[in-house]
């Protein structure tokens, strides 16, 4: 299982990367795993202001439906739309084309986990 170094993550399993004011979320490799083949990715809208812990999408597999939780807030500025034709992309490439929605920060990232701390949390 990969667990991106650069990344921040939450105990939900997601993973988010902060380039400036712009965090790209996404589920973690873990999260991926967990779901099994995903057929539907439900995106948010762009515009949309998330608060951190919200569900802002919802991914659907071949075992269950489940909601992405925003692990930051701010205002979503960019969805991947990549998922509408390409769902499988989460599981094929979780930390790279299977990127969920980009997000114009707008409070503290300090509650995120970095690589390290989340990998104990996977092994408790």
């Amino acid at each position: 299982m990969s667990i991106p170094a650069d990344l921040k993550y939450t105990k939900e399993h997601e993973w988010v990367r902060i380039e400036g004011d712009i965090a790209t979320f996404g589920v973690t490799d873990h999260a991926q795993e967990a779901l099994g083949d995903i057929v539907f990715v439900e995106l948010p809208d762009i515009g949309r202001e998330v608060a951190v812990g919200e569900p802002f999408a919802v991914v659907e597999s071949v075992k269950a439906v489940s909601d992405v939780y925003a692990p930051a807030a701010g205002e979503v500025v960019e969805v991947n739309d990549g998922l509408e034709a390409g769902p499988e992309k989460v599981n094929e490439d979780p930390y790279g084309a299977g990127w969920i929605a980009k997000v114009k920060l707008s409070g503290d990232t300090a509650e995120l986990l970095d690589a390290e701390t989340y990998a104990t949390y996977l092994e408790e």
